[in-house]
């Protein structure tokens, strides 16, 4: 039996694994700041299947998390709109790193230090697969939508801009 490749376990994958949610391991090669176009050149599917993870705060400082086609953008203005705040700004790199347990650039919403709020775009929730990091820099994995609901309890919002 050929032995498939494994990305060492990280706390997202543990969590999947401990929902018994099936999902397959993307391992590509990372550029810094290379986002999501990178990986879905690296992975060889469209840009609006790879979804990226946002770590955002409120007005109050509260964090929360976004999930976001990689194609678009957030609207922050629609975001607060949607989720009932006056303000959303995207964290600082290292304010996001310390709520989500992730690096940068590695940020999975499965598995973070922090429970935080999470909010999906609601048109990435009729995909039939996406692609989301899997809780380290040149990780992706590939699950179903559902799982972001189920797992997460994401609530669906609208608040994609083209980017």
């Amino acid at each position: 039996m050929a032995k498939k490749e494994h990305i060492s376990e990280t706390p997202a994958t543990a969590l999947l694994r401990k929902h018994k949610v099936s999902f397959s391991e993307h391992p590509y090669e990372y550029e810094e700041h290379g986002g999501t176009s990178v990986s879905s050149r690296e992975l060889g599917v469209d840009e609006h299947h790879v979804v990226k993870t946002l770590v955002m705060q409120d007005e109050a400082a509260k964090p929360l998390i976004v999930l976001m086609h990689g194609d678009c953008k957030v609207s922050t203005k629609n975001l607060a709109r949607n989720i009932g705040c006056k303000s959303v700004e995207p964290c600082k790199p290292e304010v996001a790193q310390r709520h989500s347990g992730y690096m940068v650039g590695g940020t999975s919403p499965f598995g973070t230090k922090k429970a935080m709020p999470v909010y999906v775009e609601e048109s990435v929730l009729a995909l039939d697969t996406i692609y989301i990091n899997g809780g380290r820099r040149g990780f992706l994995i590939g699950i179903k939508p559902a799982v972001l609901t189920e797992v997460l309890a994401a609530k669906a919002v609208q608040c994609a801009l083209p980017d």
